[in-house]
């Protein structure tokens, strides 16, 4: 265990209370992956927390205390038992002194494991056996917990495609039987899960589970069998059939729309280039299995990157074509496009000869 996490449960500790890893860093822990968010579950209660640990600004969403230390993001939660939902979420809990029932209120068994601070797992839910089985098993009344929070389909979903891990039967056809529970969820947290699945490499067993649940049909979205994995989310978003505005800002409606319409293209040169710049070419090029440095070569090669660059002014254009000011813009894009398609070179003289033709 490294010496800050060791250093933090020690001074848990120390003041007298328990103090454990839990969650998804002891998931990855036990499976070898390397995260730096770390959960702990104490019985000291918040204010306990702020005088064990004196700095501000210090409180997390859930009512208990984060720490930031170095390259760790360190929530520190007291010992809960949540007793009412609202809109799928907590809104009345009550501290206890149970590691147990605290454990009881998580989600899945693998996200249930705790580790001391000599290493020492403590598995009150069997999490160990379900994490070496590969398996994504609910703690608890499994029906009661999709309902009290339906973003757990999800997140049942998201794990199984990310650790590649089979979902517990049981889990299975609660999730088949309640998968409508999904529509009552925001958009926003929505998009935030399936932005999790796309940006795994085992995406496509993610979007399988959500089709097979028909999670998909629900949320109108549909994917055709040729996606490709990209490691920009608007490069993933852009190979789906999106029916609703999922919380995306402008600038993400514009990459998707760009993206899409790149693709549909099959090509990358200097138009493309030009139209769409190189970030949005090189999203496209990935999809495309375009060699990235063929698209910065062929970037670095482009006659003209802006109109404002023609080597032409307005004055010139309007005194050899003796045209009206409003024909300017047509007759400027129409220089661009010649220069793009090396049709003419963008050089004062040419360009004036091209024109007094």
């Amino acid at each position: 265990m490294d010496a800050i996490i060791k250093k933090v449960l020690t001074k848990i500790e120390d003041a007298g209370f328990e103090a454990y890893l839990v969650g998804g860093f002891v998931r990855d822990y036990l499976l070898g992956i390397k995260s730096y968010d770390i959960d702990i579950c104490t019985n000291a209660l918040p204010k306990d927390l702020h005088q064990i640990f004196p700095v501000n600004n210090n409180s997390n969403n859930y009512g208990g205390f984060n720490l930031k230390i170095k390259k760790y993001n360190i929530d520190i939660t007291t010992y809960r038992k949540e007793l009412r939902y609202e809109k799928r979420k907590p809104v009345e809990i009550t501290y206890i002194n149970d590691l147990k029932e605290d454990i009881k209120r998580r989600d899945f068994t693998i996200n249930s494991i705790c580790i001391d601070k000599n290493d020492k797992v403590i598995d009150l839910v069997d999490g160990v056996t379900d994490l070496n089985n590969h398996l994504i098993k609910m703690t608890g009344d499994i029906h009661e917990k999709l309902v009290d929070d339906p973003l757990r389909i999800l997140r049942a979903i998201r794990f199984a495609s990310i650790l590649n891990f089979q979902i517990d039967k049981d889990l299975y056809q609660e999730i088949k039987n309640n998968y409508k529970l999904v529509e009552t969820l925001s958009l926003i947290r929505i998009k935030s899960e399936l932005t999790k699945i796309l940006l795994n490499k085992n995406y496509l067993r993610g979007l399988e589970l959500l089709k097979e649940f028909k999670i998909l049909d629900l949320l109108d979205i549909s994917y055709d069998d040729d996606i490709t994995y990209v490691s920009d989310i608007s490069g993933m978003w852009a190979q789906l059939n999106i029916g609703k505005n999922y919380g995306f800002t402008k600038q993400e409606i514009r990459n998707i729309i760009n993206i899409k319409g790149l693709v549909s293209k099959r090509e990358i040169n200097f138009k493309t280039l030009y139209e769409y710049g190189l970030y949005i070419n090189l999203i496209a090029g990935e999809i495309l299995h375009i060699d990235k440095k063929t698209i910065n070569k062929l970037y670095k090669k482009l006659p003209i990157d802006s109109v404002k660059n023609l080597q032409i002014s307005n004055e010139e254009i309007l005194n050899i074509t003796h045209c009206q000011k409003e024909d300017l813009s047509k007759i400027k894009n129409n220089l661009v496009t010649l220069i793009l398609e090396e049709k003419l070179n963008n050089n004062n003289k040419k360009i004036k000869s091209y024109l007094k033709k």
